[in-house]
């Protein structure tokens, strides 16, 4: 008998110590973007990461239009963990209806702030263009309509004092479309908000002479947080020979308040202990820190996510 209460004790320690089992039935769709971007790589990582070190979790990576369609997904209950840029999310607790979200979206929680995305406006060499400013006349694709990109390009020429009606054509196009457009001469310029070393613009950069137009950092000033001044560095395109200043906006990543606290725990914490496998997967993770999670987000922390932070002495 006392053998077996041994064996018991020791079996209840060892469960104990084991990867942490998820709730019954829980299941982690993770909301990323198009494929080209750097949204979906990710989010390929992120979910093998929780299929990995949350027991019992299923997981699924989802392509979308990213951060609008997103954060609308997330509030009907439709994912789990979800990419989305800063000036989304925030429209989306305000319930902001002309870029997409008809009511206030009150169920979001945020998980953290991760790595910035970089505005990145490629034109073709032969416009001639070097700032937005020389945008005018000339054809632009935005993204597409109402995501995240296309935000950041509307405040981007309110803020630079144009509108869509300077450019000669407008398309809403996602990222691989556009350059495709592009590589055929149909399309003179794209306007592209990811972290650096964008497939998509890899692809364009290496397969003809295009240039990287420059934002002034007055136009983030303008705008204010969450957008921020920021550099594309000298080579981080091919051809690419100076820096470009430009601005950026800081990427989250968002649940919803039906997400188990030790699901958000977990998610939170898995996140932070496999950077080097998010790095792996695109060098914009490259980006994300501990302490810089927990800054400037527009929406409440997730009890899940707030528990790990305040282990860390974060909070």
């Amino acid at each position: 008998m006392f053998h077996k209460i041994k064996l018991g004790a020791a079996l209840a320690v060892a469960l104990s110590t084991a990867a942490p089992m998820a709730q019954a039935g829980d299941f982690i769709n993770v909301l990323t973007g198009g494929t080209s971007g750097v949204y979906y790589p990710l989010g390929v990582a992120l979910s093998d990461i929780y299929a990995k070190g949350i027991e019992g979790a299923r997981t699924q990576v989802q392509s979308t239009k990213a951060s609008v369609e997103n954060l609308n997904l997330l509030q009907q209950g439709k994912g789990e963990i979800a990419f989305a840029l800063g000036d989304s999310v925030k429209y989306a607790w305000e319930g902001n209806a002309d870029v997409g979200f008809k009511a206030p979206l009150g169920k979001l929680r945020a998980i953290a702030a991760i790595y910035p995305n970089v505005i990145q406006i490629a034109a073709l060499e032969d416009t001639g263009a070097s700032t937005v400013a020389d945008l005018k006349g000339h054809s632009l694709s935005v993204g597409a309509a109402k995501s995240g990109t296309e935000l950041n390009a509307r405040a981007i020429f309110g803020a630079s004092g144009m509108s869509y009606d300077d450019l000669g054509k407008l398309e809403y196009l996602p990222f691989a479309e556009s350059v495709e457009l592009m590589k055929n001469r149909q399309l003179e310029a794209t306007l592209q908000s990811s972290g650096l070393g964008n497939a998509a613009l890899k692809d364009l950069a290496s397969s003809q002479p295009i240039r990287f137009l420059s934002v002034p950092a007055e136009v983030a000033a303008s705008l204010g947080a969450p957008y921020v001044a920021s550099t594309i560095p000298a080579g981080t395109y091919e051809g690419q020979t100076e820096d470009v200043p430009t601005i950026a906006v800081v990427n989250f990543l968002v649940t919803h308040e039906d997400v188990s606290e030790e699901t958000a725990y977990q998610m939170t914490k898995l996140l932070f202990e496999n950077l080097d496998v998010l790095k792996a997967a695109h060098a914009a993770a490259g980006g994300i820190s501990l302490e810089a999670a927990v800054q400037g987000s527009p929406i409440p922390m997730h009890p899940g996510a707030e528990r790990f932070y305040k282990e860390q002495g974060l909070m």
